[in-house]
């Protein structure tokens, strides 16, 4: 029997709220309650997942040497002439909104609790996050319930210790505190002491969760006049500030954005063009849909990209600073794979990393709006277009698999290194995960979501399976109902907005300069969710102060390379 549970994620909660609100925690429930849930058999979602091994389905095949199938490649970045190495790069969206994405999911949602082995009762899951943007994934349960997270006078948090920009580098971040200890085995754990032990996922996720631990801190410095509770709402409505004006406006359309919102493009007050939800309209406290959290949130999942450049001075492979000369050849010296077999080639999170791998943020955000300009090692990587197909290593989930922790990790002299075995019962295959749990959740399908909507769905022969790179590849996918007839005329929901936006990036041509946003049904869907959640918080910026503006950075336009730059004190 496969354990199929939700993995072992922490449960903390809010830090500034009465204990009798019924906000301390919230509940998972639908949008659509009366659609009906669409099914099929696991052996169809199997094959729809793929295995990571071979093309043509959800988990992609690894990127592989022209001359040497068997080992890993990657596009060289010191031959390149543009931005865009890769046809797989989304032109719209840079790397680091990826995890900005997981960043907030963590914020919003976690369930411990459900199975994606059989269905589940979602109106009695327990949401153990607040149903808001109130950073209780940074905050946990405040200074007074958790000091270890905190300095001795309970105002600003603990940094962990400085990460270097390369072997030799100067100091350019600061890692997660962790607690070190020792098994009675011998083997040595580092744990973040965090809000949520989930930003901790990866190295990438855990190096922008210290960023907001920075943020905090500096807001507490230039504020010496502030309180700890006046400081920690300064910090939540830049946070949902960047949500609203930057992070929506990348993934999702802008006229979705604005018909929920109007007021964002009338330029009147929010009292005069109120916000309009069509569907996200809970009776009374806020509620996680399922819709959201187990399909169209899940979108960012398509936009990880399987390999990361983190700071222009790490050169190696096996170690930060050397390589074999055939790494360099096939792109991958200086770089690391988002999850790896090998524990010490991947980001592979909740434990200790190297001190050289210390993120230099304008690789993953425009800090210096000269993006275009930077190419080379130097260029703000983008993410991976939104579309019906994720990378390699998210079909070998390490949480879940066997992996090779020795130091120094030995070379890596085949592909198969990268792809562990899976642990004993249980799948470490993410798209096989989500397409189980919609199915466990009941999910309707996505074409009854879009009639439900007022949208014409899309029609099968545009339900491709794979990757957007080319118009002519894009035209060889097979489509879903070929890969299991079950599929026809009834999709996944979480695959379907994948493919939406994948058919709407085909609609404008299928060109690598366009960029790829959701399509109007994931749009809507996380639009009115995150909009819904911030309208039913009293304490948030669109509650408190609907006109309010941040000071620092660019103002009005502040972004999250603003939110970054501050924070690091540039």
């Amino acid at each position: 029997m496969i354990d199929m549970k939700a993995s072992s994620h922490g449960a903390v909660r809010g830090s500034d709220f009465d204990r009798r609100s019924s906000q301390f925690e919230g509940r998972f429930g639908r949008i659509f309650r009366s659609l009906p849930a669409a099914t099929w058999s696991e052996a169809a979602l199997h094959k729809l997942a793929g295995d990571g091994l071979k093309e043509g389905r959800m988990a992609s095949e690894p990127e592989r040497d022209e001359t040497n199938p068997d080992l890993p490649s990657a596009p060289r970045e010191d031959n390149q002439t543009s931005r865009l190495h890769d046809d797989e790069e989304n032109s719209g969206i840079d790397a680091g909104y990826t995890y900005l994405g997981q960043f907030i999911d963590h914020d919003i949602t976690f369930d411990p609790a459900s199975s994606l082995q059989q269905r589940n009762d979602v109106d009695a899951l327990v949401d153990f996050r607040t149903p808001r943007l109130d950073l209780d994934c940074l905050y946990g349960r405040g200074p007074d319930d958790q000091p270890y997270m905190y300095d001795g006078k309970g105002r600003k948090f603990q940094l962990g210790r400085n990460l270097l920009e390369g072997s030799g580098g100067k100091v350019i971040a600061h890692d997660l505190p962790r607690h070190s200890w020792t098994d009675p085995d011998g083997k040595v754990n580092h744990r973040a002491l965090i809000g949520d032990k989930r930003n901790d996922e990866n190295v990438i996720v855990s190096q922008l969760h210290s960023v907001f631990l920075q943020f905090h801190n500096r807001l507490a410095d230039d504020h010496q006049n502030l309180d700890f509770s006046e400081i920690q709402r300064k910090v939540r409505w830049h946070y949902q500030y960047v949500v609203l004006h930057d992070f929506l406006y990348k993934i999702a359309r802008r006229d979705v954005i604005e018909s929920v919102l109007p007021h964002l493009h009338s330029g009147k007050s929010i009292f005069e063009d109120a916000p309009r939800l069509l569907f996200y309209q809970p009776k009374q406290d806020a509620f996680m849909p399922i819709e959201f959290s187990t399909a169209a949130y899940r979108f960012g999942h398509s936009m990880v990209r399987p390999i990361y450049r983190l700071n222009t001075r790490l050169s190696g492979g096996n170690q930060p600073d050397s390589t074999h000369p055939n790494e360099r050849e096939r792109g991958i010296d200086g770089r690391q794979f988002i999850f790896a077999g090998l524990k010490e080639r991947g980001l592979n999170g909740f434990d200790q990393f190297p001190q050289e791998w210390g993120i230099d943020w304008n690789l993953f955000f425009d800090l210096t709006c000269d993006k275009d300009e930077r190419i080379g090692k130097n260029r703000t990587q983008p993410a991976y277009k939104i579309d019906t197909s994720l990378v390699n290593p998210l079909a070998f989930l390490p949480e879940f698999s066997q992996v090779n922790a020795a130091k120094p990790a030995p070379p890596l002299a085949h592909i198969s290194q990268l792809q562990p075995p899976a642990n004993p019962h249980q799948l470490p295959n993410l798209a096989l995960r989500n397409l189980l749990r919609g199915m466990a959740m009941g999910l309707p399908s996505g074409q009854d979501v879009a009639r439900a909507m007022g949208v014409e769905p899309l029609d099968d022969e545009l339900l491709k399976v794979g990757k957007a790179t080319t118009a002519e590849e894009y035209d060889k996918l097979d489509t879903l109902k070929e890969i299991d007839p079950a599929f026809k005329g009834k999709a996944p929901l979480w695959y379907y907005v994948l493919a939406e936006a994948q058919n709407q990036w085909m609609e404008h041509g299928g060109r690598n300069a366009t960029p790829v946003q959701l399509g109007v049904v994931g749009s809507r869907i996380v639009v009115e969710t995150l909009v819904g959640l911030l309208l039913c918080d009293g304490h948030s910026v669109l509650r408190q102060a609907p006109t309010w503006r941040p000071k620092i950075g660019k103002g009005q336009d502040f972004d999250m390379p603003d939110f970054i730059s501050y924070a690091l004190g540039k």
